[in-house]
């Protein structure tokens, strides 16, 4: 992810100074160079999104945007996620928007880390097994603007607090706790764990991110569950992915005020001479802490000694 964020970069700038060398070769008297600067937009950002991948998991991509104000970006995500909408152009290719067509934003709100968003009736006309998914898509795709935190969702001035088809109840505001891609192990109510955990998967040549939000009996901390699912060889058994070798052993956790650390044996590393790790292992490791934990540091350790340390902001 980080590679591509590079090349990205490298592609709009290279484009924005080509730019710029074609206005000074064409001659042209009546033509102000300085005005013509104010065309060459080189502020362009991307944001994360949630769009259904080939295997019906709500996969994390991104899509460029250009809105400034919080309102906007939201809006301008979730338009994204409308199918045949005005910002289906931007799917990359492999995913798909997973609202209904006909859906409208009837107005957007934000204040104190809360965006208030109400949309048309036709946003329920959705099948029974998407249902549940179309909320997943809008809460981690608002929530991933970064001042943004909850989300209320309104219907034609109403909370959204059933859905209609799976008559599953909603809380009235809704955060990442509700979960994604969700799967249920568990054969009793006690010692219910809910985890979220980040996988990678793959279109052609693209990787990508797949959070699975596991219901399961383990009262262990939620961070020895995400590596023990991690290395685990039955990931293998599925579509999804994960590169963490099978042998890491997470040896030590330590939480201290905003950071995590989280102590490794040597199969940690992808070259153990160089002490390096593979960008997928800290992604897959830190985006899934960035879920559980409310912390905003993450740092890896092996026998006492750092190897990384990661702000998880910067992990998008």
């Amino acid at each position: 992810m980080l590679k591509k964020k590079m090349i990205r970069k490298v592609i709009i700038s290279t484009s924005a100074l080509f730019a710029l060398f074609l206005i000074y070769l064409i001659p042209n008297e009546e033509l102000d160079i300085k005005q013509s600067l104010e065309y060459v937009n080189l502020d362009v950002t991307t944001n994360n999104i949630y769009l259904l991948d080939e295997y019906s998991y709500l996969g994390k991509t991104e899509v460029v945007i250009n809105s400034k104000t919080t309102e906007d970006k939201v809006k301008e995500l979730v338009e994204v996620l409308i199918n045949g909408g005005v910002g289906e152009n931007k799917i990359p290719n492999g995913f798909k928007s997973i609202l209904p067509s006909e859906t409208k934003i009837l107005s957007i709100k934000y204040e104190d880390n809360l965006i208030k968003i109400d949309f048309s009736k036709d946003l329920l006309n959705i099948s029974k097994d998407l249902e549940e998914k179309v909320i997943e898509a809008l809460v981690y795709t608002i929530t991933s603007v970064d001042e943004v935190e909850k989300v209320i969702i309104y219907v034609e001035g109403n909370i959204l607090t059933k859905l209609p088809q799976t008559n599953i109840t909603l809380p009235s505001t809704l955060d990442r706790s509700w979960g994604i891609n969700k799967t249920y192990d568990f054969t009793n109510t006690k010692d219910i764990n809910q985890v979220t955990i980040y996988y990678l998967n793959k279109h052609n040549d693209d990787y990508y991110y797949v959070p699975v939000t596991k219901y399961l009996n383990d009262n262990r901390d939620k961070i020895k569950i995400i590596i023990d699912e991690l290395t685990s060889t039955n990931t293998y058994n599925t579509n999804l992915l994960s590169y963490l070798n099978s042998n890491t052993e997470l040896l030590a956790i330590e939480e201290q005020p905003d950071v995590l650390e989280l102590t490794f044996n040597s199969y940690i590393f992808s070259d153990v001479d160089s002490k390096d790790i593979l960008e997928e292992v800290v992604y897959t490791i830190c985006l899934s802490v960035k879920d559980n934990y409310d912390v905003s540091k993450v740092v890896i350790k092996t026998e006492d000694e750092e190897i990384l340390k990661t702000v998880l902001k910067e992990i998008n």
